[in-house]
């Protein structure tokens, strides 16, 4: 118990008196409910374990495949007389990387390492790379050739004299300022500082950011594709209605059901304590009544029965310390009591009826694989011998089960499925169609339950030829199908169910907030098509307005075609598609598709595999070239996380294993609102400024370069010594350049408000060639007006040039982080000031540290401190920094006056 299965195995035999036993497989398809497993009988016979080395016999498996979800083979014993050959399905298997919940199994391996279906269902993850990044790498290649062209222009104009080729070396040295180097560094720390900031934001407590490479990411999706369970839902079913044709009853009135059982439960039992002749006169009076018309009461009897019989739930008890096993009934008796029951079945659904039946009072207290005993409102317990089950599969989209009632003998077939399976089957109505409509509308899952009594004949008839197909090897499937329809036919519909799955917290808002910030919304789920559809309704993905074009199951290419062609004369409406028609559609059409997929407000693929879901991400990233964000909790869904662009993990019920894989994880669906509008836009302006800024202010200083090389006479001399080239770089203008991390241009408030404003984000506007040739410019104009400047004014000396020019290379410097933030930060202010000081201080220290020995720092400190404290020094740093500033003011007011940026038109 409680161990992980090492690889796919035939599971042969069980310690569990019953000889099935339960299974977790969250990890393998994201689904939270157990599994029950069946031991193959003939194994699970023998006596003792031991006997299992002794039986000659062999497995016959199909190759390993993808398809969680489906398995054949055979079992074969020969050394028995006649041979006995079982048939193994997808019941008898335990697949690698799943949890055994109760007891211990035995079984033979039949896959390993790489053909393990959970290995071959899990994609190699990739490296990440920001869109930002890319576009300062293309950015950075381009500085990189005006460098080379540059020192090339140079080198002609001194005329290719003497060794002109060292000269176009020294020339790549002097301006590979222009060569951003600490972009990356100071973008790395931009990073770092977003992701502390996301982590210590209030709003969204409990978010991780599990890498630092990408958080301007956020700020630039396109398409988010996202799970449903426990993704958007919480996974937890509550029953809603019942619904008997002519009365329906909610949540509120769940108390008549509750006392008409208790009725005609009292009556029957009243009855049978009578000897066997009272008994059937007593029952006479109730049947001379015209047989039409059943009364309420025992047709609301009938579907609370059906539906606490047709079902694949199995009640547990924990803690049974007191009674060794199960020995007596009478004794076990007390321990069914209510407390320490819990119900586990292989869809919640199911567990959601099991539970109501119990809470209008016909309990179910023990199941094996031959029965089930309910008990009733008055505490008598009614054995149900199950002769067949008929599981649920995607295809019949139905269970059914064939009991017999222990006092009576009779036997009963019941059934239970999805609408559009139903419909077919059981005898006409009028009002089954146009209900399931109305509930469906409500969001709730609807279930049609009906049954049909079977004479002994009849079962042993069916029951022959349903052993005979079972064993055939082709087409079993088929043939078992044609087999179990022969007696789906003009059942009696008993009633029609709604349970409701809930959403989690504020899924409509933040999927309404998404959708206005232009971000188009993707739904792949495992779910079945009719769930995934009632989903997508009652948590807005789909507009109410909207239609919704459900495509048709295809197979062919033929019939791709003209499905896809359908779907292209409708117009804005939402698709609904199941997985197997995407392979098909992908495999033929695949451009055609995705192209009309991306024009769709919606779109909802479901019965995904986790393998699919991961494909779907990379065809939207080939196709559209946007930015995809994956949204998933479980551990199916860590493929479509790792290849998204940006991968979000919830810490749901499924586990941690998503929100491991992802970039960041985040506790409720709720708090992703907030981390695109708010962090995803100002990761990626600030960056976008930032990488900008960075890059204008190497190309500033290479300008001055530049220009003071061709005034004299293009001589490949240094304008600054080293160290103040490195000062330049790092302690003078560090901190300001760096403070526009905290930049934000929308209040957080403003940003939620109007999520519109996220769209023009993923245009990419903040950072593309245009903006960055406009910062060439500013960084030319700047560099040539500074030295320019400094060499008109310069006295006598040249050395003031140096001291003149630095400094109004500094001061314009921090104007420009001044000019470009948007909204003050008192950290900026800081860091302006912090800077300053440092240069005025190292002029006046650094002269008298290193004195005039130091060749390195005599040219600039020559420039004693005596000249720098006069007025006339002042006055000329003061106009050349103004030259070069204030035009950029002016036409930056300017711009803000005649074309407003929208989101200033929104803070005004």
């Amino acid at each position: 118990q409680n161990q992980r299965i090492p690889s796919d195995m035939v599971f042969l035999r069980t310690s569990e008196k019953t000889g099935s036993c339960f299974i977790r497989t969250d990890q393998l398809d994201g689904e939270t409910d157990w599994k029950l497993k069946v031991a193959v009988s003939c194994t699970q016979r023998l006596p003792a374990l031991g006997d299992l080395f002794s039986i000659n016999a062999y497995v016959y498996a199909q190759k390993p495949q993808l398809d969680i979800h489906s398995f054949e083979g055979t079992f074969t014993r020969e050394d028995s007389d006649p041979a006995v050959h079982e048939s193994l399905s997808i019941e008898n298997t335990l697949w690698a990387s799943t949890v055994v919940a109760s007891g211990t199994v035995i079984g033979v391996v039949i896959y390993t390492g790489k053909e393990t279906r959970s290995v071959m269902n899990t994609s190699n993850p990739k490296n990440k790379v920001g869109l930002l990044d890319l576009e300062l790498n293309q950015l950075t290649k381009a500085l990189f050739l005006a460098l080379v062209a540059l020192s090339v222009v140079m080198v002609t104009l001194q005329g290719f004299v003497g060794p002109w080729y060292r000269n176009l070396f020294r020339f790549l040295l002097l301006f590979s300022y222009i060569i951003p180097i600490s972009l990356r560094v100071n973008l790395d720390m931009g990073k770092a500082a977003y992701g502390w900031m996301i982590m210590k934001d209030d709003n969204i407590p409990g978010t991780v950011v599990r890498t630092s490479t990408i958080p301007e990411e956020l700020g630039r999706l396109v398409y988010l594709l996202t799970d449903k369970t426990g993704t958007l839902t919480q996974n937890e079913m509550i029953f809603k209605r019942l619904h008997l044709g002519t009365v329906s009853y909610g949540t509120d009135t769940m108390d008549e059901i509750q006392s008409h059982i208790i009725n005609s439960y009292s009556q029957v039992h009243s009855q049978n304590s009578g000897n066997s002749t009272s008994s059937t006169p007593s029952r006479k009076p109730q049947s001379s009544a015209p047989k039409v018309r059943k009364s309420v009461s025992s047709r609301i009897h009938e579907a609370v029965k059906a539906i606490a019989l047709c079902h694949n739930v199995t009640p547990v008890y924990e803690s049974r310390a007191g009674v060794s096993g199960e020995t007596e009934y009478a004794e076990v008796d007390q321990d069914f009591s209510d407390e320490n029951r819990t119900y586990q079945a292989s869809s919640p659904d199911e567990v959601a009826l099991v539970q109501w039946t119990e809470s209008v009072g016909l309990t179910l207290v023990n199941r094996d694989l031959t029965s089930m005993q309910l008990k009733t409102p008055g505490g008598h317990i009614l054995t149900y011998y199950i002769l067949q089950i008929f599981p649920f599969t995607s295809e019949s989209k139905r269970m059914g089960i064939i009991v017999r009632d222990e006092s009576s003998g009779e036997i009963t077939f019941y059934m239970k499925g999805a609408d559009v399976a139903m419909s077919t089957i059981v005898q006409y109505n009028d009002w089954l169609e146009e209900e399931c409509g109305n509930m469906a509308r409500e969001g709730l899952r609807t279930l049609v339950v009906a049954k049909k009594s079977l004479t002994e004949e009849q079962y042993q008839d069916f029951e022959s030829r349903y052993n005979q197909a079972k064993l055939s090897i082709h087409d079993r499937n088929l043939k078992v199908a044609a087999v179990v329809e022969s007696l789906e036919r003009e059942m009696e519909l008993l009633c029609l169910t709604g349970v409701e799955d809930q959403l989690q917290a504020d899924v409509r808002p933040t999927l309404e907030m998404l959708r206005n910030a232009g971000i188009k919304i993707w739904m792949l789920t495992g779910d079945k098509l009719e769930t995934a559809t009632c989903i997508a309704k009652s948590s807005h993905l789909v507009s109410r307005t909207q239609d919704i074009h459900i495509f048709r199951p295809v197979a062919t290419r033929g019939e791709a075609h003209l499905e896809l062609n359908a779907f292209r004369r409708k117009h804005d409406c939402a698709l609904v598609i199941s997985g197997d028609s995407l392979e098909v559609c992908l495999k033929y059409y695949e451009h055609e598709f995705v192209e009309l997929a991306c024009q769709c407000p919606a779109v909802v693929c479901c019965r995904c595999s986790p393998t699919q879901k991961a494909h779907i991400v990379k065809l939207l990233q080939h196709h559209t070239g946007k930015r995809t964000c994956a949204i998933g909790d479980g551990g199916n869904d860590v493929s479509m996380i790792q290849a998204a662009d940006c991968g979000i993990g919830i810490e749901g019920k499924e586990g941690k294993q998503a929100s491991l894989a992802a970039d960041f994880s985040i506790t409720q669906f709720k708090h992703i609102g907030r981390l695109l509008m708010v962090h995803g836009r100002n990761s990626y302006k600030r960056s976008a400024a930032l990488g900008q800024f960075v890059m204008h202010r190497g190309l500033i200083i290479s300008t001055m370069q530049a220009v003071f090389s061709s005034v004299f006479y293009f001589a490949s001399v240094p304008l600054y010594q080293g160290f103040l080239m490195v000062g330049y770089a790092t302690i003078y203008t560090m901190f300001p350049v760096f403070s526009l991390v905290l930049d934000q241009d929308v209040k957080p408030e403003m940003a939620l408000l109007y999520p519109e404003l996220y769209k023009d984000l993923t245009k990419g506007r903040s950072l593309s060639f245009k903006t960055f040739l406009i910062w060439v410019l500013i960084s030319i104009y700047q560099g040539g007006i500074l030295m320019y400047g400094a060499l008109l004014l310069f006295e006598s000396e040249f050395v003031h040039v140096v001291a003149i020019s630095f400094t109004a290379l500094i001061l314009t410097e921090l104007l420009m982080v001044a000019l470009t933030i948007r909204t003050w930060h008192w950290l900026m202010v800081v860091a302006e000031f912090l800077s300053l000081g440092c240069y005025v201080a190292s002029l006046a220290f650094l002269n008298e540290y290193f004195g005039d020995s130091h060749y390195l720092f005599s040219l600039f400190i020559s420039a004693d401190v005596a000249f720098i404290t006069t007025v006339t020094f002042l006055w000329k740093v003061s106009a050349i920094t103004v030259v070069s500033c204030l035009p950029l003011y002016i036409l930056k007011y300017l711009k803000r006056k005649f074309s407003p940026p929208s989101y200033s038109k929104l803070t005004s």
